[in-house]
């Protein structure tokens, strides 16, 4: 695997964190199924880890200042695979979704070769990105409508 195949520098590594990886844990397992298919033939993904279900324990915080403390627990998915070319894609996804995880992880292994960095992401992270704007649009819009303005009138005596 040459410098020119594989993308590692820190730019990359943080570009891939919150764009790609953090865009497709949202999307729903439906529209990501359909993106994925869409691709087409891909190179096989081998397992190299799961998919695995677990828990994570969530913590909190009182006001975001305040002393922390266990919030509960929540079921993660996890999996690691690696591609021909030697790329290895990991994803970690809240709930029990294995197929979602197993799509993520191919995914992210894909996006780190230069042959199929600019497919994935015009084919799945832009429409995720899309989704996800509209769901932002959406509540605000919901919540806009259940807006209540409050005013004080002023009295004549003053």
């Amino acid at each position: 695997m040459s410098a020119t195949q594989t993308h590692t520098n820190d730019d990359d590594r943080a570009d891939r964190r919150r764009k790609m990886l953090g865009t497709l844990t949202i999307m729903p397992v439906a529209a990501m199924a359909e993106r994925y298919a869409a691709l087409g033939a891909l190179p096989q993904a081998l397992p190299v880890r799961g998919p695995e279900i677990g828990l994570v324990m969530l913590n909190g915080r009182m006001g975001g200042g305040g002393a922390p403390f266990k919030l509960g627990e929540a079921s993660v998915t996890r999996a690691t695979v690696r591609i021909e070319s030697g790329e290895i894609g990991q994803a970690m996804v809240l709930g029990r979704e294995t197929h979602k995880a197993q799509m993520i992880a191919h995914l992210d292994a894909l996006w780190q070769h230069d042959d199929w960095r600019g497919i994935v992401e015009r084919e799945v992270v832009v429409p995720a990105m899309e989704i996800e704007e509209a769901a932002v649009r959406d509540r605000a819009e919901e919540t806009a409508a259940t807006r209540v303005d409050f005013f004080t009138l002023a009295r004549g005596e003053d």
